[in-house]
């Protein structure tokens, strides 16, 4: 087995610096002339569709993960739950108690999640009320009072 050295950018400090070679095509710039702006820096910008499908990808490999952990764990349990009895492979029953666990937190994060909207559309709508009250009234906006009427 034989090693290659490792490459380097730099020329090794023995060799002459190197000359570009003359170009057959010649320079459109004039001598002295200031040089080309460098070309704008374009970036772009992540999207609802990029992370959709980044986000498909990750629950693709999950998924993947999931189908091979439950035909590793095929052997048959049996289980147990408030009277009733059945069998289920290992990998199954894991995966239904980790979906029962994703559960027991979800309930309680969307009634919190719930219960903030509530209190916040009701501050908005108090926040409009004060807003209101607080501007002059317009006599000749519409529905405020006499004005020109339209025929």
């Amino acid at each position: 087995m034989t090693m290659q050295p490792e490459r380097t950018d730099k020329p090794p400090a023995t060799a002459e610096p190197t000359v570009p070679a003359p170009s057959p095509v010649p320079d459109a710039r004039a001598e002295g002339s200031p040089p080309a702006p460098a070309l704008p820096h374009h970036t772009i910008k992540r999207t609802r569709i990029s992370s959709t499908w980044a986000a498909i990808t990750c629950f693709a490999v999950l998924l993947l993960l999931l189908l091979i952990f439950i035909l590793q764990n095929s052997r048959s349990v049996d289980v147990s739950y408030f009277g009733a009895h059945g069998h289920l492979p290992l990998g199954v029953a894991l995966l239904l108690s980790a979906v029962a666990g994703v559960l027991l937190i979800a309930l309680p994060g969307s009634a919190r999640i719930m219960q903030l909207r509530i209190i916040a559309r009701r501050h908005r709508r108090d926040d409009t009320r004060q807003h209101l009250a607080a501007r002059p009234a317009d006599p000749a906006s519409p529905g405020r009072g006499p004005g020109p009427t339209a025929s």
